[in-house]
């Protein structure tokens, strides 16, 4: 249903979000025009703000208005180890754990040729001097594990075939309090081909 040309508008640009349906974009535009205005002037400006300022680190790829994101900025990080990611989120996924020390390279998405995604736009061409530069010891391969993801690893693994630098994957398996009989066949044939000695 069409409401007024404005508004119609707004609801289009909010289903431009993940998982925004035309329902969930209707509800917030009229909750923002109807209780929340200074809200809604509040988003509009930093979207703006983000949309114009907001760019690539030099380094990593990842989101900053920066020449240089605060991760690679910081002199304490280790740079005996580089992890691969698909996206920006994946990094803060990492943080969160406070288990990563290292350093990261963004490829803003996995090889696809389908969708006409190859090395050149994931920027795999740049990795190989990337790892060479910093002087890792060892490549992390945080790519999801999707056919897609895998590829991208493989890849990835054979770009650097040769080098000095150890390139392992992350694990993927059983989930933290997860129960067997409620988990799916691939991920217990992952967790089956990872598993590891018992100290």
């Amino acid at each position: 249903m069409r409401i007024s040309p404005l508004i119609d508008r707004l609801v289009e640009s909010l289903q431009t979000m993940p998982g925004v349906g035309p329902k969930t974009a209707t509800r917030t535009a009229l909750h923002l025009l109807q209780y929340n205005r200074e809200g809604a002037r509040a988003l509009a400006t930093a979207l703006t703000d983000a949309a114009e300022h907001v760019r690539r680190c030099r380094t990593c790829r990842t989101l900053t208005e920066s020449d240089q994101c605060a991760i690679c900025a910081n002199p304490r990080r280790d740079s005996n180890s580089l992890c691969v990611v698909e996206s920006p989120a994946d990094i803060i996924a990492i943080e969160q754990t406070a288990g990563f020390s290292g350093r990261y390279f963004v490829l803003h998405g996995r090889l696809s040729p389908i969708d006409g995604i190859g090395p050149d736009e994931l920027g795999l061409t740049e990795l190989p001097a990337r790892v060479r530069d910093m002087g890792a010891k060892e490549v992390i391969l945080a790519t999801n594990p999707t056919v897609e993801g895998e590829a991208t690893a493989h890849y990835i693994k054979e770009s650097l075939r040769g080098s000095a630098v150890e390139v392992t994957r992350i694990a993927h398996g059983v989930p933290l309090g997860g129960e067997l009989e409620y988990i799916d066949g691939g991920t217990i044939a992952h967790a089956m081909q990872g598993r590891r000695s018992v100290d």
